[in-house]
């Protein structure tokens, strides 16, 4: 056991990519009864979800099991992130009657758990912090009962903008990290590494009560110690739920697959990030920030 947890973290570059994707990574296409159910309401409500914009590959299991994440602000992106699916450009005017959209949705499909999540809004004023505000205070309006984690984009570390999010009670404030430092210039040329754990520093000195939450993904050129590495130094402005999930290379056109992960690396992931204090880790091949995200709040024995 020793020398096999050894080769796994010692381990930088996989053999070279298989032709087909290894079973793990293997998933029923959606077409169930609910998830089609869903998908109308979706568009009757002219609502957005990352679930099929960023071509999740949990979109059926999830809607089946009556769960989305709602993307607001629109489906066009200001930034152009390598690994990222979602359309990028001059997003559309917004339009402020869409948290109440959302609300409705989140009633009608009786959520107890709701994610909100949205493209970077960099030509808005607030980078759209307000939208997510108004989107929360809508749900708790109608649902008392429904815990709202939100996964926003890093609103260029701006404090009145993340202190709107906040101030409106979220139960979980989520930013996701994506990759480790070396690769952020090619990965994320909109992002910045420091600009992220001053992200979380600033919540947990808004509202230290709310959880905070990450994601990176695996398979675009980091290496197992970088890793580790990211994650140790998560744990030092005390994010409190991670997780970690493979990278699926949406086209030709996006940042190359460099290998894929081992459940078997995804399960010392889990172990070591428990061992460095997060409250709860979602590991594996298949993991998205939001997926399972009720069964993480509970994990994490987080108070809805």
């Amino acid at each position: 056991m020793a020398e096999i947890l050894y080769q796994i973290m010692g381990r930088h570059r996989a053999e070279p990519l298989p032709e087909r994707k290894p079973s793990w990574l293997k998933v029923r296409a959606p077409g169930g009864p609910n998830y089609l159910h869903l998908k109308q309401m979706m568009r009757e409500l002219d609502l957005n979800t990352v679930c099929e914009e960023a071509r999740c590959p949990n979109v059926g299991e999830c809607w089946e099991h009556g769960t989305a994440t709602f993307m607001i602000l629109g489906d066009v992106c200001t930034r152009n992130c390598a690994y990222c699916a979602v359309a990028h450009g001059r997003p559309p005017k917004y339009d402020p009657a869409e948290p109440s959209r959302v609300a409705e949705a989140a009633t009608r499909m009786q959520l107890r758990h709701v994610v909100l999540t949205s493209v970077d809004r960099d030509d808005l004023p607030d980078f759209g912090a307000w939208a997510f505000a108004e989107t929360i205070r809508e749900i708790k309006k109608g649902n008392p009962e429904t815990s709202v984690e939100v996964l926003v984009p890093d609103f260029q570390g701006n404090v009145d903008s993340i202190r709107t999010v906040l101030e409106a009670r979220p139960d979980i404030y989520n930013h996701n990290t994506e990759t480790v430092p070396r690769l952020y210039k090619k990965a994320r040329p909109g992002g910045r590494y420091e600009r992220v754990l001053e992200i979380f520093r600033t919540a947990k000195r808004i509202a230290a009560d709310i959880p905070t939450k990450t994601g990176i993904i695996l398979g675009m050129g980091e290496t197992n110690e970088e890793v580790l590495a990211t994650m140790r130094e998560l744990r030092t402005v005390d994010v409190d739920i991670l997780t970690l999930g493979q990278y699926l290379r949406p086209s030709d056109d996006h940042i190359a697959l460099d290998r894929y992960v081992t459940p078997d690396e995804f399960a010392m992931f889990r172990t070591e990030g428990s061992a460095m204090g997060f409250r709860h880790v979602e590991s594996g091949p298949l993991v998205r920030s939001s997926y399972h995200a009720w069964e993480q709040v509970q994990a994490a024995g987080v108070s809805t």
